[in-house]
């Protein structure tokens, strides 16, 4: 499943992969192909456990007419969003203009969900979140693991789990020596600089991307993927998302069957023991081609902190699995996300050339509640802007409900709920301003707008471990359904949460392997 290798992907596209079939009985159904849900399939499989995993996504294997599979950050196209006919960019505005464009209806890459008070940006695909994040793979200092996930033990975390996740989704770190010399980190040592200045320290940040691809990007000997602006939409070569790591360790085992475009509607206890679970095939345009009911000893819920969240509420109120614990849908959070640019001197150049994955951060968090990556702002032109996304330790948790009017769930944030982001990130950018003679960009979120307030790309709880589940994600009042991704979370990791999300998984399905199965 290389995205490089188009030639293969066109062969594997032509040979048709089986689906989960109508009335078929399992022993364990995962929902979702993200980090959860490829720990538990994989684990699962090796255990000797049939698995069909079901992904509300598309494969994304196959090439579209760029002969590319993902589309690129600065020309999105149909392959960019799921179900939307305009894009919806977390930079929405450059020089003051609007960026966003029309876009034909497709199940698309990214979803931008819109809720009441915050818009979530989701991976739709086999490989979830992996395919449409920036990498950056950070374990937790082990000081703040106990605010994190106060339940689980740091010894056998930092010990065992958080080094087999590491090992198991490919993490490295940029050499330090070619990130000071190569042209496309410009701006990530214009932040370091800045920073150092400001008395804060610069810390390199591990990533799941090639580094040696990297270097040959910059290099140009290979096709350019991070030094093409790919990110948002996926990344063609170079990063190490699910479909290169733990996907073809799933499809090696012979036991596990994924079904893209596939989306869970109900569950619910079956007469002859196990669960009933209806689901849905989409075709590319989002409409149900077909509705199947299959029948599963085990449900594993891996569809991301809100669609697990959202489909446990659902499940509850409506009457389908009316046991689940009143904890459901509580202990939501944004793992503190806020976006802001600032404009540098004009002897601070940031680079027109500039690596869509970012690799270092700057760590205020012990005294100022924030870390803040230095992002990238791929435009391919000269901005003289340093971009930032902080990761902040807001308190604000908010809760999923069902609305029965519209037969649909709602999420409760409040957008004033953000301001602790924005005084804890600024922290750490007054001082830099001040001490730069800098001013913040008012122009990347709208018209005078300074802070990116209005989203999270860090969706984190709505089943939080120890509350809405036991200590290791069996859901309270029934027997063989489990949650398994980020849901599990409260609200914050104090860091990019993926492989938190990866290792709490894998301590988790080994235990459950171990006394469940």
């Amino acid at each position: 499943m290389l995205a490089a290798a188009t030639v293969g992907s066109r062969a594997a596209a032509a040979t048709p992969q089986a689906v989960i079939a109508d009335g078929a009985r399992v022993p364990a159904l995962v929902i979702g192909s993200g980090y959860g849900g490829s720990v538990a399939a994989l684990r699962l499989a090796q255990a000797g456990v049939d698995v069909q995993l079901v992904e509300m996504g598309m494969a994304w294997d196959t090439p579209g007419a760029d002969g590319k599979i993902f589309a690129n950050t600065t020309s999105p196209d149909q392959r960019s969003f799921w179900l939307r006919t305009r894009t919806k960019q977390p930079l929405s505005n450059f020089l003051g203009f609007p960026i966003d464009k029309d876009i034909p209806r497709y199940t698309g890459i990214l979803d931008a969900e819109e809720f009441g008070g915050i818009v979530v940006y989701q991976g739709r695909g086999v490989g979830g979140g992996s395919l449409v994040n920036g990498g950056m793979a950070v374990t937790p200092k082990r000081e703040n693991f106990g605010a994190i996930l106060p339940t689980v033990d740091p010894g056998e975390m930092y010990d065992t789990y958080y080094p087999r996740a590491n090992a198991g989704l490919g993490v490295g770190l940029v050499d330090p020596a070619w990130f000071d010399s190569a042209d496309c980190y410009q701006y990530a040592r214009v932040g370091r600089k800045q920073a150092q200045r400001s008395g804060f320290p610069f810390v390199f940040v591990p990533d799941v991307y090639d580094w040696a691809y990297m270097q040959q990007e910059q290099a140009g000997t290979v096709p350019r993927s991070a030094l093409a602006g790919e990110i948002l939409y996926g990344n063609n070569y170079g990063k190490k998302s699910l479909q290169k790591t733990y996907l073809p360790r799933i499809a090696a085992t012979g036991r596990v069957t994924v079904s893209p475009l596939h989306r869970v509607t109900t569950v619910t206890p079956a007469s002859g023991g196990g669960y009933t679970v209806v689901v849905e095939q989409l075709d590319t345009s989002g409409a149900v081609t077909a509705t199947k009911s299959v029948t599963a000893d085990k449900v594993f819920f891996a569809a991301g902190s809100v669609g697990t969240s959202k489909l446990l509420v659902k499940l509850k109120a409506t009457g389908a699995l009316p046991n689940l614990g009143d904890e459901v849908g509580k202990g939501w959070g944004d793992n503190g996300n806020v976006m802001c640019g600032r404009a540098n001197h004009i002897w601070d150049p940031t680079g027109s050339l500039q690596s869509s994955i970012p690799c270092g951060g700057i760590d205020n968090w012990a005294a100022g509640g924030a870390f803040a990556e230095v992002a990238p702002l791929p435009t391919g032109i000269e901005t003289w802007a340093s971009f930032y996304l902080s990761i902040t330790k807001n308190p604000n948790r908010a809760q999923f409900s069902w609305n029965p009017a519209t037969r649909s769930v709602d999420l409760n944030w409040q957008p004033a709920w953000k301001q602790p982001s924005i005084d804890m990130a600024k922290s750490i950018f007054d001082r830099i301003n001040a001490k730069e003679g800098t001013i913040y960009r008012t122009d990347l979120f709208g018209t005078y707008k300074i802070w990116g307030d209005h989203l999270t790309y860090h969706p984190l709880g709505g089943a939080v471990l120890g509350k809405a589940t036991d200590n290791y994600g069996r859901l309270a009042g029934y027997q063989g359904l489990y949650a398994i991704d980020g849901s599990l979370i409260p609200g914050n990791t104090s860091v990019n949460p993926f492989v938190t999300i990866t290792a709490l998984a894998e301590r988790n399905i080994e235990k459950i392997i171990a006394t469940d199965f």
